[in-house]
């Protein structure tokens, strides 16, 4: 990388580039359905994302993450979840994702988060301090790669669940009413 990276929330401008670079990233990943920039939009639209932050070089657009609240069944407040994260895969291996993930763990913490969690590559995402956390888990997924980090030393005991915008699939119009397909 020649110039200093930015990153930065996103703004409005910028939606268009992170469905490109969120698409691009996830195009050749098999363990993916293709449906993380459905997710984002569903986040976007439905006001629940919490942090939103792209990369930038060169002004444009390279890299993104998202935060958004989850639910956990004992109750505990104030837990978020991180994904999807992209970058564009000519970037890709350079301390990007990284980047994107150090600045939003710290905004996280900024807003007085209790904790984050994530479905992801376990060899990866330890490298942040998340670790597979036997009483916390979210159905459906191996336990093996759905990872938590508390930020307060308490680790909620439960089912966590993610907002109803990761059931995105980009056939609807809006996330919960399947009666409006594209």
């Amino acid at each position: 990388m020649k110039n200093a990276m930015i990153i930065r929330s996103e703004t409005n401008a910028d939606i268009d580039a992170i469905t490109g670079v969120t698409i691009a990233a996830f195009k050749t990943l098999e363990i993916s359905n293709h449906t993380e920039q459905f997710i984002i939009a569903a986040l976007r639209k439905a006001g629940a994302l919490t942090i939103s932050l792209v990369a930038e070089l060169d002004d444009r657009v390279v890299g993104h993450i998202a935060f958004s609240s989850v639910t956990i069944s004992d109750g505990t407040p104030d837990w978020y979840g991180l994904g999807p994260v992209s970058v564009l895969p000519e970037y890709q291996r350079q301390g990007i994702g990284k980047a994107l993930i150090r600045e939003g763990l710290s905004r996280l913490k900024d807003l007085n988060a209790r904790g984050c969690c994530l479905v992801g590559h376990p060899a990866y995402y330890r490298k942040f301090g998340f670790d597979t956390v036997t009483a916390l888990v979210h159905e459906g997924v191996p336990q093996e790669v759905f990872l938590a980090l508390s930020f307060d030393g308490h680790t909620p005991q439960g089912t966590v669940t993610f907002h109803e915008g990761f059931k995105a699939d980009g056939r609807q119009k809006s996330v919960g009413d399947a009666s409006q397909r594209v």
